[in-house]
């Protein structure tokens, strides 16, 4: 059955949408309690975030800073039972920063909460991280929330959506659709929790 809340700690604000909004949407319809958090950025960009998540019917969360301390209090008050972030290896910083502060604020969080219960990292720019290529064990079918995804991708107006970070999500939502015979899909890499990858049929 679907979790009950989802987390997406992410670097930008159409980070979201752009790897894993599908999917974001359709635990939301699915009844789960979804949040995407991001660091807070400028008026225009902030603006973006919250239409974005507007689109996907999820909560936003504006971090002051992506820190451990930061991501977890954040984790502590919200007890979510999955929590989506980037790859401690995906080849930009500042989600490689956004990354390895959800790992460093994991254990203590987890002894002490419980939660979060699953972690999985999203996918990079072309399926590409500083160690070469993703290899994604979980694929989410999204062909059901894919024209919401690309609507909420859509609102990021200050980013160059058109021109590469739309096709760049339609290229990877087709080609993780094919691999699970959908007509789109959004994939991601289970991260040990505690040393364990508990089994899910959702996230």
């Amino acid at each position: 059955m679907s979790p009950g809340s989802v987390l997406a700690v992410m670097a930008h604000p159409d980070d979201a949408e752009l790897w894993a909004g599908g999917t974001l949407a359709l635990h939301a319809a699915a009844g789960a309690k979804v949040t995407v958090a991001v660091r807070a950025h400028d008026q225009v960009r902030d603006a973006e975030a919250a239409a974005g998540a507007s689109v996907l019917g999820v909560e936003l969360r504006l971090l002051p800073e992506m820190s451990p301390d930061a991501v977890a209090t954040l984790l502590t008050d919200l007890r979510p039972e999955v929590v989506i972030t980037h790859a401690s290896r995906d080849v930009h910083p500042d989600h490689r920063q956004a990354g390895l502060a959800v790992l460093d604020a994991l254990p203590h969080v987890v002894i002490a909460t419980g939660h979060p219960q699953r972690l999985y990292a999203c996918e990079s720019y072309n399926g590409l991280t500083l160690d070469g290529p993703t290899a994604p064990h979980t694929i989410v079918d999204i062909s059901a929330t894919f024209t919401r995804k690309m609507r909420a991708l859509t609102v990021h107006r200050s980013q160059p959506i058109t021109e590469h970070f739309g096709p760049m999500a339609e290229t990877l939502a087709r080609l993780h659709g094919a691999r699970i015979s959908a007509a789109y899909g959004e994939a991601f890499t289970p991260v040990p929790v505690l040393g364990r990858v508990p089994a899910a049929h959702f996230l």
